[in-house]
């Protein structure tokens, strides 16, 4: 689990407190978490691509615009067994040849972007290559060995934020009575720093915010996401299922972990990596190099909003 940071107040800096807060409408009671929508963090660029094969269609995971098309290639080859060299990746309509000459060409420089489907065949043209990629191999590995990501419900109570991190950071605690001493140690970070935490940023006096934040009718938002994501030292993602949507908390401080949340635009609760052994615990806490679970994250969210899911029910994201 994690501790606190260390020096500073509580670990919050001057400089550390919530980019894009000020332009946030006032905190009021039950007005929605930070006026309905988690901010302080970049959206996430991950796309979400699909590639058709003679055996079917499969999910291309951890891509972005960023990704080199080598990268690409190498996945494809470790789903179909085609290897990169023999690959010929089609998009669009009427289907026309991506150019494959160059590995180093970022996906952003290609004419293809985050919902395509790719259709993979094989160039017959080239000679065939001893088979470094046995066909099938790593997916069927993925599948029977990597965890399903799930939500974890937790109390409707004006407190699910609180109840949702101190989940999260404590490797699966569930235990809501911890909202009081969160809403306390927001209050006093916030109060050891008010020309930081002016009104400008919290939209109230810094005084007014204290009392305000400790009430138990309250509701933590974006201001109070930033500062756990800082006194605790990690990235806070926030899946928005309204958007399908990933809000980054801490993204550029250059934490080493990461833990996710899901948010319907009332509520917040934890995800968690649930393992296929039931003697293995669940996975809270995952390395902020860990682009896959954000993947995940994003098919949930998809998931819940063609389920039409309701706070207080379950669901999951199969690994693919």
């Amino acid at each position: 689990m994690f501790g606190p940071a260390k020096g500073g107040h509580f670990g919050v800096h001057p400089t550390a407190g919530c980019p894009g807060c000020v332009s946030q409408p006032a905190a009021g009671t039950k007005t929605g978490p930070a006026g309905g929508r988690p901010v302080g963090g970049r959206t996430d660029t991950m796309w979400r691509l699909r590639c058709k094969a003679k055996d079917g269609t499969h999910v291309l995971q951890g891509l972005s615009s960023r990704t080199r098309l080598r990268e690409l290639q190498g996945q494809i080859a470790a789903i179909t067994g085609i290897s990169p060299g023999g690959q010929r990746i089609l998009v669009g309509f009427p289907p026309e040849c991506l150019d494959l000459s160059n590995g180093d060409t970022i996906l952003g420089d290609l004419p293809i972007q985050s919902g395509d489907m790719l259709i993979v065949e094989e160039d017959q043209t080239r000679p065939k290559p001893s088979p470094a990629f046995p066909k099938h191999g790593a997916p069927s590995y993925v599948r029977e060995t990597l965890p399903v990501l799930t939500r974890t419900s937790v109390p409707a109570d004006n407190s699910c934020l609180f109840t949702s991190v101190y989940y999260v950071v404590e490797g699966g605690v569930l235990n809501p009575a911890c909202a009081p001493e969160m809403r306390r140690l927001i209050a006093q970070i916030v109060a050891s720093d008010p020309d930081f935490y002016s009104e400008a940023i919290l939209g109230k006096t810094n005084q007014e915010y204290c009392d305000w934040i400790k009430r138990d009718d309250t509701w933590g938002g974006a201001i109070e996401i930033s500062i756990l994501s800082k006194f605790y030292q990690c990235e806070i993602c926030v899946v928005d299922t309204q958007t399908v949507r990933i809000d980054r908390f801490g993204e550029d401080a250059g934490y080493t972990k990461r833990v996710l949340l899901i948010y319907d635009g009332i509520h917040y609760d934890p995800l968690q990596h649930n393992f296929p052994d039931p003697d293995t615990p669940p996975l809270t806490i995952f390395s902020s190099n860990d682009d896959i679970v954000l993947v995940q994250a994003l098919e949930l969210a998809d998931e819940n909003v063609t389920a039409g899911w309701q706070s207080g029910s379950s669901g999951r994201a199969p690994a693919q």
